[in-house]
């Protein structure tokens, strides 16, 4: 349990900082990468699919440890806190952070990760009851 609380306060510090917690370092991932697509990375991995990605990476551990929290048999409580929450970010960087910028495209990232979260939890604790 003390796990989901230090998860939370991170993502709460993350999700719900004044300006976007990138804006320092948009300089560095913009010049790596254009490295990257100078080494031969695709012109399609780009800040938006690094940003997609870190949304669904941020959402990962919530699915998998509420799933461990609730137990098997209510794995798809994980992705439905994820979707909550995700929401509730999404609603208070609308409402109360106007440097910040709401999206349901996070929405649905975030959700992705809760789920793949959940699914992962669920496939390690049925591995763990068969060992």
């Amino acid at each position: 349990m003390w796990a989901l609380g230090a998860y939370l306060l991170a993502l709460g510090l993350i999700a719900l900082w004044p300006v976007p917690v990138d804006q320092g370092a948009s300089d560095f991932l913009m010049r790596s990468l254009r490295q990257l697509h100078r080494w031969g990375v695709p012109p399609w991995f780009n800040y938006g699919v690094v940003e997609l990605t870190s949304n669904v990476i941020l959402f990962l551990p919530l699915g998998a440890l509420v799933t461990r929290i609730l137990g098997a048999r209510l794995w798809w409580g994980g992705v439905a806190v994820g979707f909550l929450l995700s929401v509730l970010v999404e609603l208070a960087q609308l409402v109360f952070l106007p440097a910040r910028f709401p999206s349901v495209i996070d929405v649905a990232a975030n959700t992705f990760g809760a789920m793949v979260g959940a699914l992962s939890a669920l496939l390690l604790m049925a591995r763990h009851e068969t060992v």
